[in-house]
């Protein structure tokens, strides 16, 4: 049920004295972008929690301001800290989708930038690449990945500084039409904050990303195969078990990519196996299936031996 408007008298906005919740939820439609990104990411409970109350609290937001209680318009700027491959990005666009239908961006687009997007060479030329980015992302979200790099206080001529002023004042000036989601490792993430308390005040929410368990890993495994149209035989899938507990123990693992990445090696050998033997009849199965022998050539299980790089 929805009361009639009433104008407050201190400011002249009409305002509604009482808003059916329900009716509101449903309006946004924001259930359907939660619904997504449980499709989209398996596990990252906490993750997927703190969103949820972002989105609650914005919803609630919205609704204050509809009932003329608001009394400025909220910070939204986010940092997001956790491993390579714990499901940021992926994050940083439903974040930017559930902003949009509650009417906190104008567009709901995400830019994607590191500090080469933003940090110039020379003399002059910080300034122009950054306004552009930041011209790109107005209405929608600006996603700075590995932002700690830029602020390099051990090199003097280093143009990074420039770069984060300029942030600094539009995060703070334009904050109704942009919000910045700033990422990285958790440890780098607080060294930057520390050394740029600026950027720290401006920060609403912080949400930390867990690695992925063994478990987890599997399972991001078969829902990346299943959207292929691949899947493992039995031994294959023991074998790819065996894969990640290896693989986790050696250097530059970086969870879901990683097992994306594993699984691109997977079927480029499953591919070359079929291909060695020319005079078969195949059947959809036949390529389909990832076999034993596919994961076990791996140079992941070189390097478990005590040789290789760990990389195959």
């Amino acid at each position: 049920m929805t009361r009639p408007a009433t104008k407050t008298e201190e400011s002249g906005v009409t305002a509604v004295e009482a808003i059916d919740l329900r009716k509101e939820f449903e309006a946004v439609d924001i259930a359907s972008v939660l619904a997504q990104l449980d499709r989209e990411l398996i596990g990252l409970a906490p993750v997927k929690t703190r969103i949820r109350e972002i989105a609650s609290l914005l919803l609630v937001e919205r609704i204050r301001q509809k009932m003329a209680l608001a009394t400025s318009f909220p910070t939204l700027h986010m940092s997001f800290t956790g491993n390579p491959g714990t499901g940021k990005t992926t994050v940083a666009l439903r974040m930017a989708g559930i902003l949009h239908r509650l009417g906190f961006v104008r567009r709901g687009h995400v830019i994607s930038v590191t500090r080469d997007d933003l940090v110039g060479q020379y003399i002059g030329h910080t300034a122009p690449k950054t306004k552009e980015i930041l011209k790109k992302a107005m209405g929608g979200v600006l996603f700075i990945d590995e932002a700690y790099y830029l602020y390099r206080p051990e090199n003097e001529r280093d143009y990074g500084q420039e770069a984060i002023e300029i942030l600094l004042q539009v995060m703070e000036s334009q904050r109704e039409d942009l919000v910045v989601i700033l990422a990285g490792y958790g440890e780098r993430m607080e060294k930057f904050f520390q050394s740029n308390p600026g950027f720290r005040s401006r920060i609403a929410h912080h949400v930390d990303f867990p690695d992925y368990s063994d478990d987890e890993l599997l399972a991001i495994a078969d829902l990346m195969l299943v959207a292929q149209k691949y899947h493992f035989s039995s031994d294959a899938r023991s074998a790819f078990v065996r894969y990640i507990a290896a693989r986790k123990t050696q250097p530059l693992f970086s969870n879901a990519r990683s097992i994306r990445n594993a699984l691109d090696r997977v079927r480029l050998r499953q591919a070359n196996r079929i291909v060695s033997n020319l005079d078969r009849i195949l059947t959809s199965d036949d390529v389909m299936s990832i076999e034993a022998e596919d994961v076990l050539a791996s140079r992941v299980f070189v390097v478990a031996a005590g040789a290789g790089d760990g990389t195959g």
